[in-house]
């Protein structure tokens, strides 16, 4: 046997240009048929480039609908415009089916605020509580600014823990003295709402967007965008998306 193993497979044709488009985490730079909701997102927003607090939100929609691929998109232009015009904006995504207790949350906000020289870092258990939010709140202030805070899968934490991580979140403002806050949630369950104290419904709900599930000629375009940019040209028989979208309309309407 002469060469090396891999030689043979390296020079097979493949179909595939971009595999990374492919996945159900990839975030394309058009985000179709939903520049209404991406409306919605910055007109609540842009508040916090004006140096006011934006009111707290929360998304509605089920899996796949582009609820979070849309709020990554907004909060990244978000982000860009505020260093354009010298307006600090941060914004803090956390995956509440990943971080899914009050401590880990808090903890999880108060690290990603760290300087990369710094390395006081809240340790993953072992802090009361309060201590671990007083520090949150003193590194918020620290910076300065407005921060936009993501909970994404908040039902999944609030059936888990309960709602006072929400609780101290929309009410951290009147802690702050150099920074302010909001909150954006998002949910799969729209009932989600109805386990929540009514202060903290009160609150967390100022602002509501629902997300529709895709039809099937919507997810026809979006499955298209991506073959045209996953797969060589002519791989794919236009009836074969035709048929994904159909089935996948059938289950909710979800991209994914």
């Amino acid at each position: 046997m002469t060469g090396n193993i891999f030689d043979d497979f390296l020079s097979r044709k493949t179909l595939f240009v971009d595999k990374e488009v492919l996945r159900h985490d990839f975030r394309p730079k058009k985000l179709p048929h939903r520049q209404s909701e991406i409306e919605k997102l910055t007109f609540n927003l842009v508040e916090a480039l004006n140096g006011h607090i934006p009111s707290n939100m929360t998304l509605y929609g089920v899996t796949g609908a582009g609820k979070t691929a849309v709020t990554s998109y907004v909060c990244d232009e978000l982000e860009a415009k505020g260093r354009e015009i010298n307006r600090p904006v941060q914004t803090i995504m956390v995956n509440c089916r990943q971080i899914d207790t009050q401590y880990r949350v808090l903890s999880h906000l108060g690290n990603s605020l760290l300087e990369s020289h710094e390395i006081d870092e809240i340790p993953f258990t072992g802090w009361p509580t309060d201590r671990v939010f007083g520090e949150l709140v003193r590194r918020m202030d620290g910076r300065g600014g407005v921060f936009v805070i993501i909970l994404d899968e908040i039902d999944h934490l609030v059936r888990k823990a309960g709602d006072d991580l929400l609780y101290n979140l929309t009410s951290i403002n009147a802690s702050l003295k150099s920074a302010r806050a909001c909150v954006i949630g998002i949910s799969n369950d729209l009932k989600f709402t109805d386990f929540l104290d009514p202060r903290v419904r009160s609150r967390l709900g100022q602002s509501d967007v629902v997300f529709n599930p895709y039809d099937a000629m919507q997810l026809q375009n979006i499955l298209r965008q991506r073959a045209e940019g996953a797969l060589v040209e002519g791989a794919l028989d236009d009836s074969v998306i035709a048929l994904c979208a159909a089935i996948a309309a059938q289950e909710h309407g979800d991209a994914r």
